[in-house]
């Protein structure tokens, strides 16, 4: 609880400061991302915060939380990952309405849709499609959506706002690691993800040489979502998290990042992650 505390003072001192905090949370209709949307509204009356989606109209929990909160704090933008124009688009409204980005975190993802891509239990079950798909959904995209906002990013960040630089979270997963792979499988999200890994990596250390932004990934833990519920049998009931203590969690490593943090990978406990 202090360290939930701590954090909410640090995103309070951002939206009071300037013309406030703006966080943006990137695949925001459901999950991790929702979670998040709804924790950092709940943690200050000032600071602004810009959810995106595929389909707005379709996401009621949205609409719900917009409703809920005065004008101007939430503005819910639609945003496809596979699609650039639409991160173009998104990029240009966000630059009209709040003209900077503090906070970029990047929460899409996907490991499977019925008919369409399933995780992989044997090299057997690998095919092309789901690779690719895979790769466009987790690694493409959300590097897409950085070099968008990149440009208000640069502007964000800026001393008085608290953190001192801006920051950009890609949440990624344990099974990307190499060196933690000793039970295979699941070849298209860990070899996704892996990708994802490794370009932010490579963002991070042109962001260090030359911009005020660190890129940072994170693991959340086995959540109670959709995206994990159809493999959740195997999982102990004490390593399967609740959103909101997954992204409680995950809000205090952004809000204890330093700038010499950039490139790394942290755990949902805070521990980091071996590549």
């Amino acid at each position: 609880m202090e360290r939930l505390a701590v954090a909410a003072r640090a995103f309070s001192a951002q939206g009071s400061a300037g013309a406030g905090g703006v966080a943006m949370v990137q695949g925001a209709s459901r999950g991790i991302g929702l979670e998040f949307v709804r924790q950092l509204l709940r943690r200050s009356d000032e600071g602004r915060v810009v959810a995106t989606c595929r389909a707005p109209g379709n996401a009621a929990e949205l609409q719900k939380l917009k409703e809920e909160h005065a004008p101007g704090r939430l503005t819910v933008l639609p945003l496809d990952v596979t699609d650039e124009t639409t991160i173009e688009a998104a990029a240009a409204s966000i630059q009209e309405t709040h003209g900077s980005l503090d906070l970029l975190i990047n929460s899409t993802g996907i490991l499977s849709i019925p008919n369409v891509i399933q995780p992989e239990t044997t090299l057997s079950k690998v095919q092309k499609s789901s690779l690719l798909l895979a790769y466009e959904v987790n690694a493409v995209g959300p590097i897409l959506v950085i070099k968008h906002m990149w440009p208000l990013l640069k502007i964000g960040g800026r001393s008085e706002t608290g953190r001192g630089f801006s920051l950009v979270a890609n949440m990624s997963a344990r099974v990307s690691s190499i060196g933690d792979n000793g039970l295979g499988g699941w070849h298209s999200y860990r070899a996704s993800k892996t990708a994802l890994n490794q370009l932010t990596k490579t963002v991070s250390v042109e962001f260090g040489r030359k911009d005020n932004i660190a890129c940072i990934l994170l693991h959340p833990g086995t959540v109670d979502t959709d995206l994990s519920r159809p493999f959740q049998r195997n999982v102990p009931k004490d390593k399967l998290f609740t959103r909101e203590f997954s992204v409680q969690k995950l809000l205090s490593i952004i809000d204890s990042i330093k700038k010499s943090d950039n490139g790394k990978f942290f755990a949902w406990d805070g521990q980091e992650i071996p590549w």
